[in-house]
């Protein structure tokens, strides 16, 4: 006979044809609550992680991994700074850049921006903006040419153009006969740029890194250096091993820093949806229970015989946690390949349903991400699996110990 005995009579309840038919339907609803609470699991994390890497790649796209820069905020001699730091680990390049906040006039059009100055040829080395241009040419940012280039959203607001004439008021002032006025300088609009990203595409404006610094008052200075890494996630600690090389003047930051607000925002959310999504498979492992606990009340007749025949209290909660157990484990492998299958393959679904139906979830117009983005970490589908099951696992205790505590004598008396 197959030993132990509890889980042969617990394998063959289980597949058994029951008569109460109730109880077979309540069993299928419970192992497809699970399946499908741990597909939604598996789905709705990807979709998140997807849009954080995304948004992630457009804010790294424009903003450096980290940068160093003086004890005053500016660098002297950054040539002999990106010489020190050259070869170091897990540094993949750098390349100067001067930043300021002013204001952009364009008749009775007025907006605050923030102006980066950038060398157009090495650039390219830490971001993508040259990428990003739309209109006009990356390469017309000229030293002395006092050229340009304005985010998509920043010109229509100053409804300037390729070519157009821009005024640029910096916080500065110079003294006049006539009083103290504040620094003015016309520029030339020579392209618009294209984020995909607000907070980028209304608000910042990039010049040649040499005309910047001298509106700004540091000529032969820049603001620092802006670098590139070869792990983002590790940009931290990168930096401060970096920094720990240097000289003790030296100033650096991260991009965790700079945008840790906004990453634990999109972190937060998500925890916030794991906890809600995962009351799905709380509710099915509740089913679990109503499920066992009607097969306890439907086999009591069999659990007094058992019982009289020697079984042990522990054996008979073996057999009906067997059973919760299959139920568990056969919904969350369920859950599992059909989560990691639509996650996997949700963006050409999403697709062809739009084309189904000729509605866009996200218009191209409205939103930058007219696709649903998908990445699929496995990490999420152990935990969301271990969960599942160890939640479906403990919805089977208590109607197992109701089974066990079934007196023999009274279970029989009316049979």
């Amino acid at each position: 006979m197959f030993k132990p005995l509890s889980i042969y009579i617990g394998l063959r309840y289980t597949r058994a044809k029951r008569r109460n038919h109730f109880i077979s339907f309540i069993s299928l609803t419970s192992m497809l609550g699970v399946a499908l609470g741990v597909a939604a699991l598996i789905v709705v994390l990807s979709v998140m992680n997807g849009f954080e890497k995304e948004l992630r790649e457009r804010i790294l796209g424009m903003t450096s991994h980290a940068f160093i820069t003086g004890p005053d905020g500016t660098l002297k001699d950054w040539q002999a700074l990106e010489s020190m730091i050259e070869g170091a680990p897990h540094l993949v390049d750098s390349a100067p850049f001067v930043e300021g906040q002013a204001m952009l006039s364009q008749g009775n059009r007025v907006r605050g921006t923030l102006i980066r100055g950038i060398d157009p040829e090495l650039e390219p080395r830490v971001s993508t903006i040259g990428d990003k241009v739309i209109q006009g040419d990356f390469s017309a940012l000229k030293p002395g040419s006092f050229g340009i280039i304005l985010g998509k959203d920043l010109a229509i607001a100053m409804g300037a153009a390729t070519g157009d004439k821009i005024t640029l008021i910096t916080p500065y002032i110079t003294p006049t006969p006539a009083g103290v006025m504040p620094r003015l300088k016309r520029l030339n609009v020579v392209g618009v740029f294209e984020i995909g990203m607000y907070e980028y595409d209304s608000a910042l404006a990039v010049m040649n890194v040499e005309d910047a610094a001298k509106l700004f008052r540091i000529p032969g200075k820049v603001s620092g250096l802006r670098l590139k890494l070869d792990d983002v996630f590790k940009a931290p600690k990168i930096t401060s091993e970096l920094l720990a090389t240097l000289p003790s003047s030296f100033r650096a930051a991260d991009w965790t820093y700079q945008h840790a607000n906004f990453f634990r925002a999109l972190k937060t959310e998500k925890t916030v949806m794991f906890v809600i999504l995962l009351l799905i498979v709380a509710v099915a492992a509740f089913n679990i229970v109503s499920t066992l606990i009607m097969m306890v009340t439907d086999k009591q007749s069999d659990i007094a015989i058992l019982r009289t025949l020697g079984m042990r209290p522990r054996d008979i909660m073996t057999i009906f946690m067997v059973q919760g157990t299959l139920i568990g484990l056969f919904g969350t492998l369920i859950g599992i390949i059909g989560g990691v299958t639509l996650a996997l393959n949700v963006e050409t679904l999403i697709a062809k349903l739009e084309q189904l139906i000729g509605y866009q979830f996200l218009p191209a117009d409205v939103y930058y991400i007219s696709s649903l983005p998908s990445d699929l970490h496995w990490n999420d589908v152990t935990i969301i699996g271990i969960t599942a099951f160890i939640l479906s696992l403990i919805s089977t205790i208590y109607p197992s110990w109701r089974a066990a505590k079934i007196r023999p004598a009274e279970a029989l008396r009316y049979d």
